[in-house]
């Protein structure tokens, strides 16, 4: 490749560069940031009210699953004293 084909991509690429900012510096640019930041906004207030519906569902369904334990654990013990009752007499 010639000297002047690298200095013509050079100064191709230059100017595509400084072009490409100013559009992206640019006001219609800078409305359509806003608008992308304020959806995802939005989507992350989505997300994090189903994620909130979830952990308060998975609680709730912890709290269930420790009370039938429980209840599972008194009625094996009360099984057991009625079978040593039963065993002494």
């Amino acid at each position: 490749m010639s000297n002047y084909a690298k200095l013509a991509l050079f100064a191709g690429g230059t100017l595509f560069g400084s072009v490409g900012l100013k559009l992206l510096a640019s006001r219609e640019a800078k409305k359509a940031y806003v608008n992308a930041v304020a959806a995802g906004l939005r989507v992350k207030d989505c997300v994090m009210e189903t994620v909130t519906s979830v952990q308060e569902n998975a609680a709730d369904i912890l709290a269930d699953a420790k009370e039938l334990n429980e209840k599972r654990a008194a009625e094996m013990a009360a099984q057991e004293a009625e079978a040593d009752i039963q065993d002494e007499a």
